[in-house]
This record gives C-alpha cells, structure tokens and sequence, in this order.
C-alpha cells in the first residue's frame, strides 16, 4: 500500500498563518485520510522530517501565504532542491526538506504544496472570513491529491470520493 502524509505548518496563535494546522485538524474530526496516510501539524520545517519523508510516497505541504486576494487557493508541485539541503539549519522550506530526504536517505517523495492566501496575520486563533470560506475547497484539493493513492475502483462501484 502506498503511503502519504500531510504537514500543515505554520503559526496557528497568527490568524490566517495557522490554516495549515486548522486543515489537519478538520481533517482527523472527520475522519477524512484514506488508508496509509498520516497527518500531522509543525510549527516550522525542520531537517528532522527528512527521515520521515523518506518513508512514503507523497507528501502535501499546506502553508499560509501572502497574495493580494486573501483566500485564494495555489497548488504547486514540488522537486527536492539539492542546493539548499547543504546549507541544515533549524527552518528549511519543503523542496530543501526534500533534498535532505534524498542526500541522506536515498529518496524523496512526490510532492505538492498547497497554499491559501491569507488575509490576517496577527495574533489570533481564529482564522479570518476569506480564508475560513476557504476550507471547502482546500479540503476538496487535498482530498483530490490523496485520492491518487488508492487503486482504481472496479467498474461498477463508486468512487473512493464523491
């Protein structure tokens, strides 16, 4: 079977900076992760993940960001970037996070960042308006992406998700 896993990150006590960690948990209270794949919430990217991304077959990054229209939705795909998985430190960014990954253990994931455009970035717990209305369609995304890690339904059955 294969295996994903899916980090949220950022500052959830910074408003909109915490949609990554809102997303994971909307995620495990309705019971929404396939099979093989895990879920979990960091404050920042550190080289100690590398290890772990190793282990499985896709990773989804979901991050906050600035745009000029808060809420808006981006989905890049991601390749490990060997330059700056040189340079450890105690904050990397996911594609230097993906070159630790295969400089240190021969491998790196398939990858995707997802990100949401936020409008408020101060202390918080709440997210704002636009980016709450936001969550559907994040949820959806994410949902998406996973959905390519499960075999093919037969003919005649429904999709995993409808």
């Amino acid at each position: 079977m294969k295996q994903a896993l899916v980090i949220g990150y950022g500052n959830p006590c910074r408003g909109d900076d915490g949609i990554g960690w809102h997303l994971i948990s909307r995620l495990a209270e309705e019971r929404r992760l396939p099979a093989g794949v895990e879920a979990m919430s960091v404050l920042q990217l550190t080289p100690e993940l590398a290890e772990r991304l190793s282990r499985v077959d896709l990773v989804l990054f979901v991050d906050a960001r600035w745009d000029r229209i808060p809420g808006r939705i981006g989905q890049s795909r991601l390749e490990p970037s060997e330059a700056s998985a040189a340079s450890f430190s105690h904050q990397v960014d996911p594609a230097a996070l993906l070159g630790m990954a295969r400089l240190l253990y021969g491998r790196a994931p398939e990858a995707w960042l997802i990100t949401v455009a936020g409008e408020s970035f101060e202390h918080a717990e709440v997210l704002s308006r636009s980016v709450s209305a936001s969550v559907p369609g994040l949820l959806k995304r994410v949902e998406h992406l996973l959905a390519g890690l499960q075999p093919a339904a037969p003919m005649g059955r429904p999709p995993l998700y409808a």
